[in-house]
């Protein structure tokens, strides 16, 4: 495997509308970047300075979400509306079975619309795509995820039109996840995993 660079990363994601930061299975970052199947975490691979500078020049024109399999997936602009249906839906493997804490918190975030926080709650709802989030780096240098609406995001990002329904989000989305080149066992979406009981 040849060792790509942010041209051709972002080329591979345009086409497929989906990618991986890390994936054994899947097309991702980290092993176009490297030019090879990485093992364990990127941070440690010889290549991670150039890994990073990938995401960094990706996180400026993509939306990065755990989409596929419950990991960082990068999803393109060509998507985001059908992102942002399957998100508001609130259908019930996004809010079956959630946890107090998320539920509590998923409320802070439809009254405040956005705010920063960290912690399993968070990660809660960003797994069950019941907001949208975005990884930030505190002014003490901690990381934090920013969370919003759905309906936030669609307005920051200019999203126009009238989204599709949930139903045809969801099979585009998943249309997208089948066409991915893969060498292992299906990889799954949220709402076709079964959720975990709290």
């Amino acid at each position: 495997m040849a060792k790509a660079g942010l041209t051709e990363v972002s080329a591979l994601l345009e086409r497929h509308g989906l990618l991986l930061l890390q994936d054994s299975a899947l097309p991702s970052v980290a092993a176009l970047v490297a030019g090879e199947q990485v093992r364990g975490s990127w941070w440690g691979h010889p290549a991670s300075k150039a890994i990073y500078d990938v995401v960094l020049a990706l996180e400026h024109d993509v939306m990065t979400t755990k989409l596929v399999d419950g990991k960082v997936t990068f999803v393109h602009r060509r998507l985001w509306p059908a992102l942002v249906a399957v998100g508001r839906e609130r259908a019930a493997w996004q809010t079956e079975g959630i946890s107090k804490d998320a539920a509590a918190l998923l409320r802070r975030v439809d009254d405040e619309q956005k705010l920063r926080t960290s912690g399993r709650p968070a990660k809660e709802l960003e797994t069950r795509l019941l907001i949208a989030s975005t990884q930030v780096h505190t002014d003490d240098g901690a990381h934090a995820l920013e969370l919003a609406t759905w309906q936030r995001f669609a307005k920051e990002v200019a999203l126009r039109g009238r989204l599709p329904s949930a139903q045809a989000a969801r099979a585009e989305l998943e249309t997208a996840l089948a066409a991915l080149p893969s060498t292992g066992k299906p990889a799954k979406l949220p709402w076709q995993r079964a959720p975990r009981r709290r």
